[in-house]
């Protein structure tokens, strides 16, 4: 996927994560989305910083850079959505892309992606970051909703309450 395709993403996906977050619509929603879209942005381009230096695609593509971003956070107390727009970044080149990802670089320069990726240039590349940022916004919400119910009745079950 291209610069644009990221930010393009990046901005709906933070525009759906307020909803997700904060669903009533009213100003709480609009502050959540101000929470996480600098962030989510600012994430997704990180990736292709490696256009610069290194390898592209393989340089900060690989496993390490989530797992450190995601980490951050822990340790530092800020840049608390930014692994969101990484992950973005890495979702949209390996289902969005043909090319994919050196997920294991530097031990392997083995690229990974699904078939269903189109060319960076290809006339359909704006559709498929669509249906990608569709197919984030419904694993966030299952996220979100689901998982808590779930852990909860999960809960209750081991405790003999249900």
């Amino acid at each position: 996927m291209n610069k644009r395709g990221h930010v393009l993403n990046a901005l709906l996906l933070s525009i759906g994560l307020g909803y997700i977050l904060e669903p009533a619509g009213d100003v709480a929603t609009f502050e959540m989305i101000a929470a996480v879209i600098v962030p989510v942005v600012l994430g997704a381009m990180i990736p292709d910083i490696d256009t610069a230096f290194g390898r592209h695609r393989k340089t900060l593509h690989n496993l390490f850079v989530p797992l450190v971003v995601g980490a951050y956070p822990y340790y530092h107390g800020n840049l608390e959505y930014v692994w969101i727009g990484v992950l973005s970044h890495f979702a949209l080149d390996i289902m969005g892309s043909r090319r994919g990802l050196a997920l294991l670089y530097p031990l392997t320069d083995e690229e990974f992606n699904l078939p269903v990726g189109v060319p960076v240039d290809s006339k359909y590349a704006d559709a498929m970051m669509l249906a990608v940022t569709g197919f984030e916004l419904a694993v966030a919400a299952a996220i979100v909703y689901e998982v808590p119910q779930y852990a909860f009745e999960e809960g209750l079950r081991a405790a003999g309450l249900a």
